[in-house]
This record gives C-alpha cells, sequence and structure tokens, in this order.
C-alpha cells in the first residue's frame, strides 16, 4: 500500500485532475481549484467529547489561521444518524468536503463511487506513519477513500485491589493469552462476585475483530465487495471462550452476557466484577465514574494462536468524489493526520491514533496516566478484518449473525448450529 500510495502520488498534476471521478459513480466534477481563489470548506465533524470537540475546533482554528485562502467552517454531525444523513447528502448532491465516520460505514459510498481517492494527495510522513494493516482498512485496491484519524481496542480493565484481596498478581507483560484470562478469572471467582463481566448485548463486532487473534477471518471479500464465507475453528474461538467462561467455569457473569457495556461498567465500579472486557474509550467513563479510592489499570492486549491482532475499523474523513475542492479539502486532511492533532483527538476520547508517531507523543504526554500504555501498545496489532470490505455485511450482522450469536450464548443453540448459522444467513443475503 505504501509503494502503491507513492506510485499515484507521483503522477503529479495529471492525478489531480482525475481524482474527482476515480470510482465513477458520484457525479463529480473538476477535483482542482485555481489557487488565488478563496473557498469555504464545510467539515463535518462527529466529535462528541468536550475534550475532543475542543481538540477539533483548535485544529481547524490552527489551519485557518495558517490558510487564508482555504477556510474550514466546522459543523456538528451526529454518530446516531450520519449513515442515512449521508446517503441524502450524496443522493442531493450536498454531501460536506470533508466527512468524518468510520471506516466499515464509508466502505459502502466508496464501492458504489461517491468518494474522492485521496491517494494523490497524502504526504509521506503519512503515508509512513500509518500501518499497512491500517490503510488496508480505508482501501479498494490502490485508492484511498479515507483517511484513518483514531481507533479503538477491546482491552481488559482489572480492579487491581480485587487481585490484591485475592492473592492474584495483576497479568503482565506483551500479551495475555485466553488461557490465562480463563485461568485468572477463576482465581478471582469468590463470595457471589465474577471474575469477570462482559456486555455482549451486541456481540458481532467484538467477536469478529477479535477473531483475528485466532486468524479468524470469515470472509474472502473481493474488491467489488463480493465476499464468500468460512467459518471454521478461528472464527468461533472467542465466542466458544466466552461461553465456556461463562457456563463451564462460572467466572464470567452470564448476565452481562446480555447487556450493553455501559450497563456492566456500574458493576465492574461498585467491585461485582473484578476484570472488565471493553473498548478502549470505555477508560474516560472509568476515570470520570470511579469512585474515590478505586484502582484499576488495562492488562495486556488479549493474544490467541495468531497473537494480538484486532481488526479495527477507525474514524476517517473522506472526500465526496463530486466535491469542487477535492484537492484543498484532501490537504487539511493531511494536515489533520499530523502526530500531534491525532495526539489531541485520541486523548480527548480515550483512542488510539491510527499514526505510529502520534501514538508515540500521546504516551509521552500521558505518561503515568493509568492504562494508556496498556492501550497504545494494541495499536501496533490493529488492522483490517475483512468483513469490513463485505458489502452485505451489515445486512448479515443484524440479521444473522447477531441473533445466531445471541442465541449461542444463552445457551440456545451449539457450537456448531452457530457454525451452520453464521454460513447460512451469509447465502441468504449473498
Amino acid at each position: 500500500m505504501h509503494r502503491s500510495i507513492r506510485a499515484i502520488a507521483g503522477i503529479g498534476a495529471c492525478a489531480a485532475l482525475l481524482t474527482g471521478c476515480a470510482f465513477g459513480g458520484g457525479g463529480a466534477t473538476e477535483a482542482t481549484t485555481d489557487p488565488d481563489e478563496d473557498v469555504t470548506l464545510t467539515f463535518q465533524s462527529l466529535a462528541f467529547q468536550d475534550a475532543t470537540i475542543q481538540a477539533t475546533q483548535d485544529i481547524v482554528d490552527a489551519w485557518n489561521a495558517d490558510h487564508p485562502e482555504t477556510q474550514v467552517d466546522v459543523v456538528q454531525g451526529s454518530w446516531d444518524n450520519v449513515h442515512d444523513q449521508l446517503v441524502t447528502q450524496f443522493q442531493g448532491g450536498e454531501a460536506p468536503d470533508i466527512i468524518h465516520n468510520e471506516a466499515s460505514d464509508m466502505t459502502g459510498f466508496a464501492q458504489d463511487g461517491y468518494l474522492a481517492d485521496l491517494s494523490p494527495y497524502l504526504s509521506d510522513d503519512v503515508v509512513d506513519s500509518v500501518g499497512q494493516g491500517i490503510w488496508d482498512s480505508v482501501s479498494i485496491g490502490d485508492e484511498v477513500f479515507a483517511a484513518p484519524t483514531v481507533m479503538q481496542s477491546y482491552v481488559v480493565f482489572a480492579n487491581t485491589a480485587a487481585f490484591e484481596a485475592a492473592g492474584v498478581d495483576v497479568p503482565t507483560g506483551d500479551e495475555l493469552s485466553w488461557d490465562a484470562l480463563r485461568e485468572t478469572a477463576q482465581q478471582l471467582t469468590a463470595d457471589g462476585s465474577f471474575g469477570l463481566g462482559w456486555g455482549l448485548r451486541q456481540p458481532t463486532a467484538p467477536f469478529m475483530n477479535l477473531a483475528l487473534g485466532f486468524d479468524g477471518t470469515f470472509f474472502d471479500v473481493a474488491d467489488d465487495g463480493s465476499a464468500t464465507i468460512d467459518v471454521g475453528e478461528g472464527e468461533l474461538a472467542v465466542p466458544e471462550a466466552v461461553h465456556a467462561m461463562a457456563y463451564e467455569d462460572a467466572s464470567l457473569d452470564p448476565v452481562t452476557l446480555t447487556q450493553s457495556g455501559g450497563d456492566v461498567l456500574p458493576g465492574f465500579l461498585g467491585g461485582q466484577y473484578a476484570m472488565y472486557v471493553g473498548g478502549s474509550y470505555l477508560a474516560q467513563q472509568i476515570a470520570d465514574s470511579a469512585p474515590e479510592g478505586f484502582e484499576w489499570t488495562v492488562l495486556p492486549p488479549l493474544a490467541g494462536s495468531n497473537g494480538s491482532a484486532q481488526g479495527t475499523s477507525p474514524q476517517t474523513l473522506s472526500v465526496p468524489a463530486e466535491s469542487e475542492h477535492v484537492d484543498r479539502a484532501a490537504a487539511f486532511i493531511d494536515y489533520f493526520m499530523q502526530a500531534d492533532n491525532l495526539a489531541a483527538i485520541g486523548e480527548g476520547d480515550c483512542l488510539i491514533p491510527a499514526s505510529e508517531t502520534a501514538r508515540a507523543e500521546l504516551e509521552t504526554a500521558t505518561e503515568g496516566q493509568t492504562g494508556w500504555a496498556e492501550m497504545l501498545a494494541s495499536g501496533s496489532t490493529l488492522e483490517a478484518a475483512p468483513f469490513q470490505l463485505a458489502s452485505d455485511y451489515p445486512q448479515w450482522k443484524d440479521q444473522y449473525a447477531t441473533p445466531a450469536f445471541q442465541e449461542y450464548l444463552a445457551g440456545t443453540i451449539t457450537l456448531e448450529e452457530l457454525q451452520q448459522r453464521l454460513a447460512d444467513g451469509w447465502d441468504q443475503v449473498g
């Protein structure tokens, strides 16, 4: 991917002129503008944490101060309705010049031709600072439909006081195997308290992203989004481990399997669970909500037979193919991707910058703060999961995968029946 981005970038002005119609489906216009013309770009941001809203505005203000000819105007959007809003905006030719969303949701728009190829405009510094696996999550062939900004990983939060009271050592090192997690959860289960709580009301994303640690990919996806499914041992390893902890060991509270992560958090903070699995962004809620004196940390990244790899759908910035100012919007995105900017965004959201240089800067800025070193360590193993590029994935997830995983976690179907349900469901939508 790095080589192909540089190769495209080397084509120069000719590529810039063609970028607006890179995918051919959005009714593109010419991508470049008169450099002497003053323009204002709209930037639809989905930032919602106060610190991230401020960090975003600070980046825009700094850009505007240095680029009087290209001003950026922030328009607030919402994660709750961004997909439907973008559908309406693209169909009406009114999409913002700079779009904040996440990779898995933007893939369909890219496949339908609505997004510009950013590869001619991204600087070598930006390209080199982001790992290949993350670029794969925002690319179709050699074309880059979005720039990845920040990501979440699934991590294990630990009540260190509960470990101490039980005489159990807090795991350390580069990785935490699933077997070690299971053994630790058993050791911490006593007196009506469970070793682990995990809100899995929506189990599909965590199970499929964590499956990469067992080399479980689920899908083989072509560039056009068509895919074939293969559900084997690697794909089933995580739900099987969760099921065993809940029903064989009784070390994972089965009630939490029907709850959201937010529902389970109070139990962790109240001492009902010594460990708690959730998205890394929950570190901010723990820091804000924990009772006085609550001692916690983040354990090393979970690792399966294939190491600690996890799938990720990074937050992204994209440009509509039909924009009259693709070149200027892409220049702002390249600026947004600078290490200090992504570090500020990541710190505000308790998320992991996609850029290695930004992760290093954030690690320095947060030195000594609980959990940050462990969360940032997981950033180097985050990569694209094939399901993110499968065009029928959203329908399969909602109609077949999520209900099947839920029934398996409830004990109403077997592992073999889960395997069959997942494969048959894909045949229905494919």
